[in-house]
């Protein structure tokens, strides 16, 4: 018996967009994207939704329910898209490719960021200096030589730093940890910066 596949259409189309769904209420929650409508406000801190599964997730922030767990491991989360993203960390599954050198990521934004990379698009400025950054944390980070903010203080002695980086660096005073070493003649070094002079000594050697 010859069987007949149905084509449904997407018969419910924006007028200010063009996209077009299959259902009537499925458009009528899109148009809320356009015209800011917020109906839906948590009860404890008064944040407003355009839609009610956005504020159901939201109340999860406050309740601390993550019912998304991990089959591998025991971690769990309040959204199902930080689950299907945290399983790739078991997988190792890449699924976004970057068109332009082929390296893949496992998220989507990290791709959109490393896109960044070739386009050396900086969208995010400092309103005090104009100074633009491809990353927001980078700017976030910058905004400190002006604030003078120095958040990392090291338990030892106290001493503050702007960076998070800068301040493991300088534990490193304390412990004595050498976690980077020369491939060439075993020498270790407690900061990155100081085994790559380390190496361009090598090379100098090298040319000569």
């Amino acid at each position: 018996m010859e069987k007949l596949f149905v084509t449904k259409k997407k018969s419910y189309t924006c007028d200010i967009c063009s996209k077009a769904f299959f259902q009537r209420q499925h458009l009528k929650t899109h148009l809320k994207s356009h015209t800011k409508e917020k109906p839906y406000a948590c009860d404890i801190c008064s944040k407003a939704f355009s839609l009610s599964q956005n504020l159901k997730t939201h109340l999860r922030t406050h309740t601390k329910e993550k019912p998304y767990a991990c089959d591998n491991c025991p971690k769990a989360f309040s959204q199902r898209i930080h689950m299907v993203t945290h399983l790739r960390t078991h997988t190792k599954e890449k699924p976004y490719e970057c068109d332009i050198c082929s390296k893949s990521f496992s998220l989507s934004q990290n791709l959109k960021t490393h896109l960044r990379m070739h386009t050396k698009d900086k969208p995010y400025a400092c309103d005090i200096c104009s100074k633009a950054f491809s990353l927001r944390q980078n700017l976030k980070t910058h905004l400190r030589t002006h604030t003078k903010e120095k958040p990392y203080a090291c338990d030892i002695c106290s001493k503050a730093f702007s960076r998070r980086s800068d301040m493991m660096a300088h534990l490193r005073t304390h412990t004595k940890e050498k976690p980077y070493s020369c491939d060439i003649c075993s020498i270790s070094f407690s900061q990155s910066r100081s085994l790559k002079r380390h190496l361009r000594r090598h090379n100098e050697r090298e040319t000569l």
